[in-house]
Order: structure tokens, then sequence, then C-alpha cells
């Protein structure tokens, strides 16, 4: 198993940006990733960006995004109103976020939806994610869902049972509007954990997988 390093890269990563089209998805994506990498690196600054989150869903991933970030005071929490399942038909409107945050930042990391997830709303995130920063670090993580549509990811971020711990009681704490759901649950959460862990033979048995599609190894 190759490895490379996030938490002592050089130089060290000073600025991460995650994209998620909706309320839960950043947090259930690379939730875990982004704990490890505060956990390593207090100083990070975040820029968490949520697409749809309107009413109590706005609520519920502020309050979720705030536990995320907790460990910096370095934290950017940006919330937008754009209608759940039209994405496609608002491009132009969501295009103009990303030149905005294209014009006020570089990140050295980009965390966004993988670019073949069967719901329209994270394929427009992660196209334009790749359309705008085009000079970038971008890894593509992946969300359950009823379409079956995990795919085969390249990239895998082992994580400690703690952070598994926090990243899952952190989402079913918060996000009280999906408990319903019978895909948003504990166990479908850490079972994906245990699964990428076992395929990346984990020391501690879990991971995130993302997609890394394109990475310059200097």
């Amino acid at each position: 198993m190759i490895t490379l390093s996030l938490r002592q890269s050089r130089p060290a990563l000073s600025h991460v940006l995650c994209l998620g089209a909706h309320a839960d998805d950043i947090e259930i994506g690379c939730g875990g990733t982004t704990l490890a990498l505060l956990e390593a690196n207090p100083s990070l600054a975040v820029t968490w960006v949520v697409f749809s989150a309107a009413g109590a869903r706005a609520d519920e991933a502020r309050q979720s995004a705030e536990a995320f970030l907790s460990a910096t005071t370095r934290r950017d929490i940006q919330l937008h109103e754009f209608r759940d399942g039209f994405f496609p038909h608002y491009g132009a409107q969501i295009k103009e976020v990303f030149e905005e945050l294209k014009t006020s930042l570089s990140p050295d990391l980009v965390l966004t939806h993988y670019r073949h997830d069967l719901h329209q709303d994270h394929r427009v995130l992660s196209d334009l994610a790749w359309n705008t920063f085009r000079n970038h670090l971008i890894l593509e993580y992946e969300i359950p869902k009823y379409d079956g549509d995990l795919g085969v990811p390249n990239c895998f971020v082992p994580l400690e049972e703690s952070h598994c711990r926090r990243k899952v009681d952190i989402l079913m704490k918060c996000f009280r509007s999906q408990t319903s759901k019978r895909w948003f649950t504990e166990e479908i959460f850490r079972s994906l954990l245990c699964l990428r862990g076992m395929e990346c033979n984990a020391p501690s048995k879990y991971a995130e997988a993302f997609h890394a599609r394109k990475l310059v190894v200097a």
C-alpha cells in the first residue's frame, strides 16, 4: 500500500475548502477526515459551504458545522438556499458562488462530491469544483444512498476510532430531521467506515475513501 501524508505535507496544509450540496453531505462524506486534519493542525483554516440549507435544515447544518470545526477559530461557514434537487437548473447562480469563492481564497485542498454520484445536485458541485479550482488538489468523497452508486475509490484516509465515533455522534445528534430515513443510521455510517478501513488495511480498522481524479506527487 503506497502512503502519502496530508497531515505532514510540506508545506503543511493551511486552508481546506469543504463543499456540500445539502446539509449533512460534508459530514457524511469527509467529516472524519476533517476532524483528523484539525486534530493534527488546529491552526488549519476551513471554509465550509453548504448550497442547500433552508429553515430547520439550515439550523442543523450550522450546528453540525460548528461541532466539526470546533477545534479551529479559523472557520468560515457559508449556507445557501438553492432548491434541493434543482441544481442543474440553477447552474449560473451556483457558478457565481464558485466565482466568488475563487476570488476570495486559494485552498490547499478541496473536498467535494464524487463526479459519478447519481444525485444530480452532487454532480453539479463536483463539475463546478473542477471547473473553478483547476490547479488545486481535489478529493471527491462518497455518500451512501438508495441509488447504489458507490464507486471504487483510490484514495484512503485512515481514521482513529475516536474520529469515527465523534463523526457519527454529531450526525445523529444534529440531523434529527433525517433520522426517520432508513439509510440515515449509525450502523450504515460505521459500516462504510469499516469497509473502507478494511480495503486500505487501516491499523485502526476505519477509514474514509475518496476519488483522486488528478494527483501530482512532487
